[in-house]
This record gives structure tokens, sequence and C-alpha cells, in this order.
């Protein structure tokens, strides 16, 4: 029998399906909706995602779909579902400006929709916070299936790992699976801490802005190391103990 998947394009497969597990094991899937998407390897053009109609938790390396940046399906396992117009627009739309990215999250959690709901955006409350210093910003235009959307969100995305999607939710954009569940997973925490905070009441400490210019340098990738690569092994050993099966 012919190997059907490259090495390379099964390996994405197999981290993309552990992401997409791993989602709901922290609280920040949102039913069958939302989306994460990989640039399969040695492509331009192609993207690996999500078929519209599985939970997260069902997803496994074999019936994620691939499509091309125009949204067509060149293999999709699971024939019984399509996918996401909605996805197909925000994704496609970052993976064919950022060449440097390798995935893309999105989110719609509770805590992530209330902070891009804030005047003032995220707060630099703690070193969490901090890490994303310079995160973006996209206003709000309705459901996402609007392809002349597409140019405003990566203008306002630019080199930035990092969107808050106003009155909608998150996104990251990484060089890899590894790296881009770490960014969502440290994200998703400052907005929990903002949230938890403000809803406290209590009189908040901000640092000064050289402290927060100083620890948002210590968390650059060239600085110290790109966070999520160490830590992925441990998440798959994490989701192996609880979900396995996403490898099939």
């Amino acid at each position: 029998m012919l190997k059907k998947y490259s090495d390379q394009e099964q390996q994405t497969r197999v981290d993309l399906a552990a992401c997409y597990r791993l989602m709901p094991l922290f609280g920040m899937s949102d039913l069958i909706y939302n989306h994460i998407t990989a640039r399969v390897p040695g492509s331009d053009d192609e993207i690996l995602i999500n078929p519209y109609g599985l939970m997260y938790e069902e997803i496994t390396a074999s019936s994620l779909v691939k499509i091309n940046l125009k949204g067509e399906i060149l293999d999709n396992p699971t024939e019984e579902f399509g996918i996401n117009e909605a996805g197909y627009v925000i994704h496609s739309a970052v993976h064919g400006a950022r060449h440097d990215v390798g995935c893309v999250i999105h989110t719609h959690s509770r805590a992530g929709m209330a902070v891009s709901a804030m005047k003032q955006g995220l707060m630099p409350l703690a070193q969490t916070s901090m890490r994303f210093r310079d995160v973006a910003y996209h206003d709000y235009e309705s459901v996402a299936i609007d392809l002349d959307e597409q140019q405003r969100l990566v203008a306002d995305l630019g080199n930035q790992d990092a969107m808050i999607l106003r009155n909608h939710g998150l996104l990251v954009a990484s060089p890899s699976v590894a790296e881009a569940f770490n960014a969502m997973y440290w994200l998703e925490m400052a907005c929990r801490v903002q949230v938890d905070a403000l809803g406290s009441g209590a009189e908040l400490v901000l640092p000064s802005q050289e402290v927060i210019d100083k620890t948002y340098h210590r968390y650059q990738p060239q600085v110290r190391r790109p966070f999520g690569i160490l830590e992925w092994p441990a998440m798959l050993r994490y989701l192996d103990r609880r979900n396995p099966g996403y490898e099939n």
C-alpha cells in the first residue's frame, strides 16, 4: 500500500490533531466552531483545516482536510463534512500574507471575547500579559465571510504573532503548531487574568513602561528561546494520558 502523505506532512497532521485535542482540555474550544490551520510542509498555498462538524476532541491526523488558499478542497478523508467558510476566510488570509507563519489558531473563548470588547484592550497586568505588549487589533466587521475583509485583517496583523479581534475573539500566528499552542495558551491566560482582576474591584498596580518593555524583550524568540518547542513533548504526554488516538 502506497503511503498517502510525506513524513513531514504526516508529522504536521499529528501535531495539528494533537493541538485540536489539547484546546478543549484547557477551555479554549467552542463546540464545533473555530479553527486551527497548519501549512502543508513544502507548500506555499496548501493548508490543513478541521472538517466542519467534528468537535475538537474528535479530530485525528487522518481526518484533517487539505485545502488551497482559494478554498478549494484538495483532500477530504471524511467526505461527510466540508469546511467552514468563515474559517477559510480568516486563516487563508494570514497564511497567504505571512509566509513565516506555519500555524494559525483562532478562538472564541469567554475571556478572549470579554477582553476583545474592552476599550482599553489587553492590559499589562502580569508578565504573561507583557509578552503581548504589541498585540494587534482588528475591528469587528460581522461574521467573517466577506473576502474583502482579508486585506484589512492582514494589514492590522502586520508582523505581529497575536491579534485581538474586537468583539470577536483571539488569533495567533506562529511558525509551528507547538509555538502557536503556547502563544494562544498564554494569550488566553492573560485575558483571564484581566477579567479576574477587573472583576475583583480591587485597585490595580501597573508596572512601569521600562519594566513592560524589558519583559516583552525577554519573551522574544531570539532572546532566550522560541517558546512552545521545549513544552510540546510534555503537552503530547499530557494529551496521551487523557485523549489518545489523535495520531490515527
